[in-house]
């Protein structure tokens, strides 16, 4: 097929596929990220070696093009370390092309910092992880270069040495001198804020990396901070409109009979749960079941997911519920809000509800599975006592950061915080609400700490340390 026919191939076109670039020929073997009538990114064959292929097309494809090939240039001009450029081209009327050297067995930074996201914040092994990628984007401000869409996955680890690569991000201000600082620390803010917010205490530490690289200005931590938190904001409204819509990250159905939305790559092993949801709950381990809601763990090719179901009591029941977002949706915006933060709580993988001529009925959230050991059994044995400091610490963390973001749970009970992989994880986020004001906040967190302490009686060590320890506004 040549560029044009591809651009009509859809999500998943058949492959291996051979695509026309002008005169010459690819194979593509694999697709790495495709934006479906836009872009295709894969392995592919070329002129009997393996390659990386880059193919543009639709109506935005000629200036993808021009954009993507002028930043891979700006970097290997500026002998910044990027995969070789084999071969580009550009057909009017089709798309272009841009053929890279495959780096077989890379390893990206993102993948590298997912293996230890759950140490301590700036542990040893995030600090490398860290290092690593300071240190790259030093050098690439050193020649007055930065990177738009700047994140560890554009990073690549392979042989010992660290490679640049999406050109299509790639900017300059005066290429070969020094970026200034105010651009600086913009890019800096785009680069933290995708990093928990709990890193933020170390941040002088981290820059340190940045320095020994490029010492070309003093960086204000106050300014660093802004520019992280409004970076931070847009990145959290963004998500949550992907997460209501077809896009690269979520297959959406949205219409007047049903809406489904599920996270894209947990789509082909979920296909059976959500065409019979009910089915699912029945056969699982129930938890909850009658009343507002049914909750059950259920099996998925041998992973445990648990999967929520917002039942209608009556007619009455009913008539409150029809012509509002369904307590299964504000859950799906809530628990993908706290994910974009770094705030920890099972992974939601899909939202379902049943409509009628757009009007609400049974609804269905289905998420990962996070353990079965609450706050409340995990402290049980420390009535009286001391619960270890490493839970009191990641407690303290979570409360830091739901005060940080101005978050309340609204019903902050034991039983909704499960200990798993050595952190607080917050469930049931029915109630869960981000405040505008402090003063709103304020009230909210007020009722959560409230409700929090009555876990315990007031006359135990325990609740008198937590008393203590918790934070008041």
């Amino acid at each position: 097929m040549n560029l044009s026919q591809l651009r009509d191939a859809g999500r998943s076109p058949a492959l291996p596929v051979s695509v026309q670039l002008g005169s010459d020929t690819v194979t593509l073997q694999s697709l790495l990220r495709v934006l479906p009538g836009q872009r295709y990114v894969g392995v592919a064959q070329w002129q009997g070696r393996q390659v990386l292929a880059k193919l543009l097309v639709g109506g935005k494809a000629e200036r993808h093009f021009h954009r993507e090939s002028k930043g891979v240039h700006l970097l290997a001009d500026h002998g910044l370390l990027t995969p070789a450029l084999l071969a580009e081209g550009f057909t009017a009327g089709e798309g272009g092309w841009l053929l890279f050297d495959y780096l077989d067995g890379a390893q990206s930074l993102g993948e590298a910092w997912r293996a230890v996201e759950h140490e301590a914040p700036a542990s040893d092994g995030q600090q490398q992880v860290l290092a690593q990628a300071l240190g790259a984007i030093a050098q690439l401000h050193s020649k007055g270069l930065w990177q738009a869409d700047l994140h560890l996955d554009n990073l690549l680890h392979h042989n010992g040495q660290l490679y640049l690569i999406d050109g299509g991000g790639v900017q300059a201000q005066v290429p070969g001198q020094p970026l200034g600082r105010d651009e600086v620390l913009r890019n800096l803010g785009v680069f933290f804020a995708q990093l928990p917010a709990n890193l933020e205490p170390f941040l002088e530490e981290l820059l340190i990396h940045y320095l020994l690289a490029n010492g070309e200005h003093a960086l204000p931590l106050e300014k660093l901070l802004g520019e992280i938190a409004t970076v931070r904001r847009w990145r959290v409204r963004d998500y949550l409109k992907k997460a209501a819509r077809e896009c690269s990250l979520f297959s959406a159905k949205i219409g007047a009979f049903v809406l489904r939305v599920v996270r894209r790559e947990a789509e082909p092993r979920l296909l059976a749960l959500l065409a019979e949801p009910d089915a699912a709950i029945d056969a699982g381990h129930l938890y909850k079941t009658g009343g507002a809601a049914t909750v059950a763990r259920v099996e998925v090719g041998g992973e445990p997911l648990v999967v929520k179901r917002y039942n209608v009591k009556n007619f009455a029941h009913w008539l409150k519920r029809f012509w509002r977002p369904s307590r299964a949706w504000h859950s799906w915006r809530e628990g993908n809000r706290l994910q974009v933060l770094g705030i920890a709580t099972p992974q939601p993988l899909a939202v379902i509800e049943r409509r009628w001529c757009w009007l609400r009925g049974r609804a269905y959230l289905v998420t990962a599975y996070c353990g079965n050991e609450d706050l409340i059994a995990r402290f049980s044995p420390f009535l009286h006592s001391t619960p270890p400091d490493s839970e009191l610490l990641a407690l303290d963390q979570l409360f830091a950061a739901l005060i940080r973001e101005r978050i309340s749970h609204g019903d902050f009970k034991g039983h909704n915080l499960f200990w798993y992989q050595n952190q607080w994880t917050l469930i049931d986020l029915d109630a869960m609400q981000q405040h505008r004001s402090q003063s709103s906040f304020a009230k909210a967190y007020a009722r959560d700490r409230a409700r929090f302490l009555r876990n315990w009686p007031t006359d135990t060590a325990l609740f008198k340390l937590l008393d203590q320890r918790l934070p008041t506004l």
